[in-house]
């Protein structure tokens, strides 16, 4: 993987597992629990100056990763309700690149953001943990992928994602001796 790759997938493009076990659900569970703590922890010493920090040249600044997390994961919980409330819906996407270029993106503070994380999770980990096996195989549509996913995939993605923005995060300390 060359050097742009690596920063642009720093664990690498997602792939979606073959078998998602019980054991893997708990798995995934945990990690959708515990990242808002993780994140908070990597960035609360965070100056603005850092947060204002691309991760790679022509990325986005830490600050708008953060508010990245906060609007995609707020929408893929959404749609987790969706799919567990209503046969097969077909979802609504958004333009996150434009969404990440609003101003709330780019120049808020960070804290209403990991306060969203935060909340969001913990409601998401609660309906998580309350889900049954059929449960997780309900599906929504994507409409710009002409495509349904079932909800064990959709964790997958969303664990994988959690896992990516925090590794361009951790990556840009290192490379940087915050």
């Amino acid at each position: 993987m060359n050097t742009i790759e690596q920063k642009k997938y720093p664990i690498g493009r997602f792939e979606v597992p073959e078998n998602i076990c019980d054991i893997k659900l708990d798995e995934y569970i945990k990690v959708i629990k515990d990242f808002p703590g993780r994140l908070k922890n990597l960035i609360e010493d965070f100056s603005d100056d850092q947060l204002d920090t691309q991760y790679r040249e022509g990325g986005w600044t830490v600050r708008q990763l953060v508010n990245h997390i906060a609007d995609s994961h707020i929408n893929s919980f959404t749609r987790f309700k969706l799919a567990l409330t209503e046969d097969n819906p077909t979802i609504k996407p958004y333009d996150e690149a434009k969404w990440a270029e609003l101003q709330d993106s780019q120049n808020m503070p960070v804290k209403p953001a990991m306060r969203m994380i935060k909340g969001t999770h913990q409601r998401w980990t609660v309906l998580l943990k309350s889900m049954t096996n059929k449960q997780f195989e309900r599906t929504f549509h994507h409409p710009e992928h002409n495509k349904n996913y079932d909800l064990r995939h959709c964790l997958a993605i969303y664990v994988w994602h959690c896992n990516h923005h925090f590794a361009h995060i951790e990556n840009l300390k290192k490379e940087k001796g915050w």
